[in-house]
């Protein structure tokens, strides 16, 4: 018997790996894909691996994990991106969980692998989210890093999360590319307008803190370029938003 737990996904052109991903829940009562208007066959591989699947186009990550949940027909939601999977160990104690709770919520630790290799620093080790609730809750409406909204009643999950958040370094620099342009339209909904420090200084601040304050040094490689791309995110967070901020004095 399926465990009483409905798992969501949001979705945008995620045909590379959206079938893996639903077909690995094949333990849980429900899969539901929120896509945001994918052009690449998305919903269709959806489907066919077993989601139910509703469109909802221009919405942010938020939203669509939202739209989601609000039709689970489960009392228990796991808010799972495409890029992530469950193990064995964690579904079982998912159905466990849902059966018995003892809290409201459930934050999940997360195992990151950057181009084949699990990441313990750099900021990427002691990673947790709150993923497990009951339907009643929503995410925060934020372009990224989007979170559940707070939850005094919290506990946290034994089994770890894995996620693998970048294919490869194409990948990762047009993730990049998008994640900082949507940042700096977040920066920019707050009224925050780019200065000169941001551009100069904490770039190469984020570099310093992630290669030797969180030992990203120690991962080799993998390290070097986890850091330098992460210096080279927030670089370009902060000129989208100056550009904003020059478009809009124009």
């Amino acid at each position: 018997m399926p465990a009483p737990v409905t798992v969501v996904i949001p979705t945008l052109n995620e045909a590379a790996q959206i079938e893996d991903a639903v077909r690995h829940l094949a333990w849980a009562s429900e899969v539901l894909v929120a896509d945001g208007g994918s052009t690449d066959g998305t919903q269709g591989l959806a489907r066919k691996a077993g989601a139910r699947v509703i469109d909802v186009p221009g919405l942010t990550i938020a939203g669509q994990r939202n739209a989601a949940i609000a039709t689970a027909r489960t009392e228990w939601v796991f808010a799972l991106d495409a890029d992530e999977r469950i193990t064995q160990a964690l579904a079982a104690e998912l159905e466990r969980t849902a059966k018995r709770p003892a809290h409201e919520a459930y934050a999940v630790g997360r195992h990151n692998y950057y181009l084949g290799r699990l990441m313990r620093r750099s900021g990427w080790g002691d990673n947790w989210a709150v993923r497990f609730f009951r339907k009643d809750r929503r995410f925060v409406e934020r372009r990224v890093h989007e979170g559940l909204e707070p939850v005094a009643d919290t506990g946290r999950l034994v089994q770890p999360l894995e996620h693998t958040p970048y294919r490869d370094l194409s990948h990762h620099l047009k993730k990049i590319d998008l994640y900082a342009t949507w940042a700096a339209q977040d920066l920019r909904d707050r009224g925050r307008r780019a200065r000169i420090t941001d551009i100069l200084v904490r770039p190469p601040f984020t570099f310093w803190r992630t290669y030797f304050l969180q030992l990203g040094i120690l991962e080799g490689w993998h390290g070097a370029v986890l850091c330098g791309l992460a210096s080279v995110s927030v670089f370009l967070k902060y000129t989208r938003l100056w550009e904003l901020d020059h478009r809009s004095d124009v």
